[in-house]
């Protein structure tokens, strides 16, 4: 399948360097509003330049087409995308206002064209690995789900000096106008939603704890840096979710059960150990202990055998998953509901203020199938 890239920037180089793990996605080409970055990314991973997004999506050779641009242009690409006749598959978020979103879904429908969205992390080993626990019941009926994304004093850190292979700058001034929430959130969101089925309401609160960030260059919007959301999912789940830029770097996970834990540290990390811990009752008081039946002792917490699959961090394989979709003439697994309902709950966060809000969710999508490695 041959692909093409809207949008050089900073994630686009981990695009590019993903594409060694499949041969079956052919870069044909990139372009950029700053036409050196461009040259410079094609120079750099041998491919083409385009003159201007009309020259590419003029290509009919391009079947599929990556939305790597600023989240405020996701809309208005996409859009020129789906209506130029082109598959996408885009960042996150899917749009940043949620009718957008709708049409862009819409769209896609009409023209029988696929949509999906960023992040593709659910198709990884570690997603995988706690799903299938899920399934097989291994801590009771869970109740629960205590989810952590905070990424630390991330307007402290030296981002200035964060640069990509083709010497792009991490770009820090959109990420913090844009939003820990936005940027962030879809990574346990997408996971949950896989796992429990569609979100019925979302209950957020969101604060701006550091007014002034002190950034090289100042802020056009001031996004919260500190939000907290309740879940509530179809099939009873409840979760909480916390995104900040001011806690400790924490993303772990806890899956909470009538007969157990289950967990991982980091969903950013497709091969974060999972780990699981038993509950049993002495008198009156539930304590935890490992899991001693089936898999081996490692300390106060069992890893369970990770499901197999490709062990690299991949940022392709979502797209590599609606080419094979494609191509076997399904929907895709990471499809343009399942997108959108995401996108919806990750507003519907993002969108809570000082105030807080709740809401209930208007989307929902079809049953996610798991990856084949990563059945019984």
């Amino acid at each position: 399948m041959r692909i093409a890239f809207v949008g050089c920037g900073y994630v686009a180089s981990l695009y590019a360097r993903a594409l060694g793990v499949h041969p079956e996605l052919h870069l044909a080409g990139v372009t950029d509003l700053d036409v050196d970055r461009a040259r410079r990314f094609a120079d750099t991973y041998g491919t083409r330049a385009y003159a201007g997004i009309g020259q590419l999506l003029a290509d009919e050779s391009v079947n599929l087409v990556l939305n790597l641009t600023n989240p405020r242009s996701h809309y208005d690409v996409t859009l020129a995308c789906l209506e130029a006749g082109k598959h996408v598959y885009s960042e996150k978020p899917l749009a940043m206002d949620f009718a957008q979103a709708q049409e862009l879904v819409e769209t896609a429908e009409r023209r029988g064209l696929m949509l999906s969205a960023a992040p593709c992390s659910l198709l990884g080993e570690t997603a995988q690995t706690i799903w299938r626990a899920v399934r097989e019941n291994q801590v009771g009926p869970v109740r629960a789900v205590y989810a952590e994304l905070d990424d630390g004093l991330l307007h402290r850190m030296p981002y200035h000096l964060w640069l990509s292979e083709t010497g792009v700058p991490w770009p820090h001034k959109d990420e913090l106008e844009v939003g820990n929430v936005l940027e962030h959130a879809a990574y346990y969101v997408s996971w949950l939603a896989a796992f429990f089925g569609p979100a019925v309401s979302v209950t957020a609160y969101g604060s701006v704890q550091v007014p002034d960030k002190l950034t090289v260059e100042p802020l056009d919007r001031v996004s919260p840096d500190l939000s907290v959301a309740c879940i509530r999912f179809e099939s009873g789940v409840s979760a909480r979710l916390t995104c900040s830029i001011i806690g400790p770097h924490n993303h772990t996970l806890q899956i909470i059960g009538d007969d157990g834990i289950l967990g991982t540290n980091d969903c950013w990390n497709y091969r974060s150990p999972v780990w699981i811990r038993r509950r049993f009752k002495i008198r009156r008081r539930v304590m935890l202990t490992p899991w001693r039946r089936r898999y081996p002792l490692a300390g106060k917490r069992n890893k369970l055998p990770m499901c197999k699959g490709n062990t690299r961090m991949d940022w392709l394989r979502g797209v590599a998953e609606m080419k094979q979709a494609l191509d076997e003439r399904r929907q895709c697994r990471l499809s343009a509901e399942f997108s959108l309902h995401v996108c919806e709950i990750v507003l519907a966060i993002s969108n809570a203020g000082a105030e807080g809000h709740s809401c209930r969710m208007t989307t929902a999508f079809d049953p996610v199938e798991p990856m084949p490695w990563a059945r019984a």
